[in-house]
């Protein structure tokens, strides 16, 4: 009789609870990276949704829960479901928060990796912790990732320490669970006391306090939007902050889940305020900048933008495509593994790119430029360069741009240079000065079209319309083809919008189309581009300051306003 084989027992899950912080992405912890990118089915609230969804592996999707709500993973992706718990929503009368806590648990239970990420920290989440009762219970193995509590990350980024040199007392409270033994006894302390609440109810909360003890006049801030570059925050006393906000037209946060952070304190630094406060004083805070370039170009611009405190929006006006008759690009290719070349100069990221993509079809990879001398005509052509793995031998020391390379490049030397042919693989429409600089120092240029800068379809229309109607507050214009392309497939920017200029060619082709330049590079590069935005924006905040004036955006502006001329 043969033995009764038994089924194999179901693969244990795992569910990692994961503090997302207040909003910005940047606070998240490498351990809250790392089991985002191994997670199977991420259950996330929508505030948390732009913070943690950049981190899960790729091709991730997503069902959100209006109604009915299931976390089975899609078939055979390969790629973890995220699901989107809406705090709005109910299931057969049932809180969102309880849909959560039914999803993790079926998915532990089918041997799924699940991360539950909610704002802040999950050790200050009540119904997370509900969840890891829940999986106590069941057997079901979890882990706690922390993350930065709102109460104290928002303070910080509004400039508002919550404790002194003397040791000042603390105190947290949830308005909107708070009993009144909790205000009288926060009322009763001569401490700083952190509140989360909402914004319509920030003056209840206020009027908690003074009615438990605290004077009218004690200081407060309240800040909407923590951490986010939507931040804004007021300072003003328990007793006049209703009246402040009334002033201010200030309208309820229409973000609901998320809470409003106000510090009351004499110790609490509001006073200071004003020198403390670095992230609302950066430059660009809050500007909506449109930088027109491809995907993979705008990468390390729209870093940079973010720096200074601005929402970069990516709208692609060129497209790169092949070139119409390939069989030039695939000699000159086979001439490098020949030696038919002395050098190979690399005028763009896209060069790089297509020679790239030619060595991969033909199984090659760096070591062909072996014995061959590599220049690049700038710093981001160089680090595509060098993450191909070859390393450049020149790169201009001074201007980059053709001219710059040519101030730089040897010229031909029978004697040194036994071969006099330089490949150089550019666009369609690039100009010829690298060329005749490169014969007139005496060598032979096989210039090959490597790929064709085309058109690229026009943005959604509310990009459209934000563009011509004054919804961004500054737009890049890195060349003269995206003067050109954008203004074709988007429209002009609205007078208002500060228009940013590479160079004087690029700006000489917005003024034709009838823009006004208002920042020019001081040198033909994309990062000084983006500093002397960061300049002009500083210049402006100081200005408005030393006015008296509020320091407001640009698109902030009563429409028809004429724009200063920058002297950068």
């Amino acid at each position: 009789m043969s033995p009764t084989t038994l089924p194999a027992p179901p693969e244990q899950g795992h569910v990692t609870f994961l503090g997302a912080g207040p909003g910005d992405p940047g606070l998240l912890t490498l351990r809250a990276v790392e089991a985002l990118a191994n997670a199977d089915v991420l259950v996330a609230e929508h505030d948390v949704l732009d913070v943690v969804r950049t981190h899960a592996r790729q091709g991730v999707s997503e069902v959100h829960t209006d109604a009915d709500t299931t976390a089975s993973s899609t078939p055979g992706t390969g790629t973890p479901q995220l699901t989107v718990v809406d705090g709005a929503s109910t299931t057969a009368g049932v809180p969102a928060n309880r849909d959560a806590a039914h999803l993790v648990m079926e998915a532990a239970r089918g041997g799924k990796r699940v991360v539950r990420a909610v704002s802040g920290d999950p050790g200050l989440d009540a119904y997370a912790a509900e969840e890891m009762l829940a999986c106590a219970s069941a057997g079901v193995p979890f882990e706690v990732v922390p993350g930065v509590a709102t109460a104290v990350g928002v303070p910080a980024y509004a400039g508002v320490p919550l404790r002194d040199a003397q040791g000042t007392d603390v105190r947290f409270v949830d308005a909107r669970t708070a009993s009144d033994r909790c205000w009288t006894e926060v009322g009763a302390s001569d401490g700083t006391v952190v509140v989360s609440t909402t914004l319509d109810s920030v003056a209840a909360a206020a009027g908690e306090l003074v009615s438990a003890g605290r004077k009218p006049d004690t200081p407060l801030t309240v800040t909407v939007a923590g951490t986010t570059t939507r931040q804004r925050t007021w300072t003003a006393t328990l007793g006049t902050i209703a009246q402040m906000l009334k002033q201010a037209k200030v309208l309820p946060s229409p973000e609901g889940g998320r809470p409003v952070i106000a510090v009351v304190g004499e110790r609490s630094a509001a006073a200071q305020r004003d020198r403390l406060a670095w992230f609302e004083s950066k430059p660009l805070f809050g500007w909506k900048v449109l930088v027109p370039r491809t995907k993979e170009q705008a990468a390390s611009l729209s870093d940079q933008l973010r720096s200074y405190g601005a929402v970069p929006h990516e709208v692609p006006t060129i497209a790169v495509e092949p070139p119409r008759t390939p069989q030039q690009m695939e000699r000159a290719v086979k001439g490098l593994v020949t030696g038919r070349y002395e050098w190979i100069a690399f005028t763009s990221v896209n060069a790089v790119k297509a020679v790239r993509e030619k060595f991969e079809e033909y199984g090659l990879d760096a070591r062909a430029f072996a014995g061959i001398k590599v220049a690049a005509v700038g710093e981001q052509t160089a680090n595509a360069l060098i993450a191909f793995g070859v390393k450049p031998d020149l790169v201009p020391s001074g201007e980059q741009s053709a001219a710059g390379l040519l101030e730089d490049w040897p010229p031909y030397d029978p004697v040194f240079d036994p071969i006099d042919r330089v490949f150089l693989p550019r666009a369609d429409i690039a100009t010829e000065t690298l060329v005749a600089g490169l014969i007139e120092l005496g060598w032979e240029v096989d210039d090959v079209t490597a790929y064709r800068t085309v058109r690229a379809s026009p943005p959604p229309a509310e990009t459209r319309e934000a563009i011509k109607g004054g919804g961004f507050d500054a737009v890049l214009f890195t060349s003269s083809s995206t003067v050109r392309n954008l203004v074709g497939i988007a429209g002009k920017p609205h007078n208002v919008t500060v228009i940013a200029c590479i160079g004087p060619a690029t700006a000489k082709t917005a003024e034709e189309h009838g823009l006004r330049v208002d920042v020019m590079a001081p040198e033909p590069s994309v990062h000084k581009l983006a500093e002397a935005l960061a300049d002009f924006g500083a210049r402006r905040r100081l200005a408005a300051l030393d006015a008296g004036d509020p320091v407001t955006r640009p698109s902030e502006r009563r429409p028809g306003a004429r724009r200063r001329r920058s002297t950068t």
